[in-house]
């Protein structure tokens, strides 16, 4: 593996006019730029674009590099095609994630992206299971920068650009914009909405086509073969009944406060899950995404560090699918 030191980086636009830094993973690039719900409907109108160059990149080159990653994680790469965006997890033997990514092959090398801090331990990982496979792992955080597109797309451009990304991508928005279309849209970030215990069929990360499944979660593919972690997603989706589920919670508004990273959700006193991440949305008003117990039925109100919440179901707790059709 090419390695090179992974620093926090400072993105050149936070020198922009009304920028406020992101705080703790996502330190380093702006949370917002002032006008808050604005950013978020440009966003959403495909007129503006998130500063994302706080998450880390890869590079893997070389003849072997779609077969091996075929074999290692849990997306279809063999049947990967030049310039189409997938995306997919590394599995623990027990079926847990431990890695995921983002990325794009343009037919000589692939360019994946990862959360802030993460690219190490997954270049690491990579490396490890070369053998005798033609391939090269590189750490290029500090060549390539990601910027979030509308839709909740991705593009990676070379880090020496960034700063003129708004005379090709439109006005600059902030990751809070782009945290509250995600949580919407009930797409996890893995290490905020995950812990150590995420299987994928918990958030329905499975993509069936004959479910219909919004390309946004198609992160493991079913009629693939052998991959570690394997036995535990092809049982709970042919069996159901996955132990937890993700669901979406529409907070009181009244609230003053968004519940923090990591508090329990409960019901009738006892704790039933936990809450990933948060945020205001400009039509929905406070969400948040959330783990609970299978059997926590969907039309209980929940209670989360003291604010009333009701459940939107993004996963069927019976059979393990994504309920959604399309977003």
């Amino acid at each position: 593996m090419s390695d090179v030191d992974a620093p926090t980086y400072r993105s050149p636009l936070l020198d922009l006019p009304g920028a406020v830094e992101g705080d703790g993973v996502d330190r380093g690039v702006a949370a917002h730029y002032g006008a808050i719900s604005p950013e978020q409907r440009a966003l959403e109108a495909g007129q503006a674009f998130v500063d994302l160059s706080h998450r880390d990149v890869l590079t893997i080159t070389g003849a072997d590099r779609l077969g091996w990653l075929h074999s290692l994680t849990t997306q279809a790469f063999d049947r990967l095609s030049p310039g189409t965006p997938t995306q997919a997890l590394v599995l623990s033997p027990q079926g847990r994630v431990e890695h995921a990514f983002h990325g794009v092959d343009d037919g000589e090398t692939f360019v994946a992206h990862t959360e802030p801090g993460r690219g190490a331990a997954l270049a690491a990982y990579l490396d490890s299971m070369r053998f005798m496979m033609r391939v090269d792992v590189t750490l290029a955080t500090g060549t390539h920068a990601v910027l979030g597109l509308s839709g909740l797309r991705y593009a990676v451009i070379p880090r020496a650009e960034l700063a003129s990304a708004p005379d090709t991508y439109g006005t600059p928005a902030g990751t809070w914009a782009w945290e509250a279309l995600r949580i919407a849209a009930g797409v996890p970030r893995p290490g905020l909405d995950t812990d150590d215990k995420s299987i994928p069929n918990e958030y329905g990360w499975q993509y069936d086509a004959a479910t219909g499944t919004s390309d946004l979660m198609q992160a493991v593919h079913l009629d693939k073969g052998c991959y570690r972690g394997q036995e535990t997603v092809a049982r709970i989706h042919n069996l159901g009944r996955p132990p937890r589920r993700a669901v979406l919670l529409h907070l009181d508004g009244s609230a003053e406060h968004l519940p923090s990273h990591g508090a329990e959700v409960q019901l009738d006193g006892r704790r039933v899950g936990f809450v990933g991440s948060t945020a205001r949305h400009h039509e929905l008003g406070p969400i948040a995404l959330a783990v609970v117990k299978r059997n926590v039925p969907v039309e209980e109100t929940l209670l989360v560090d003291g604010v009333p919440a009701a459940q939107e179901a993004l996963v069927d707790p019976e059979i393990g699918l994504h309920v959604r059709p399309a977003l």
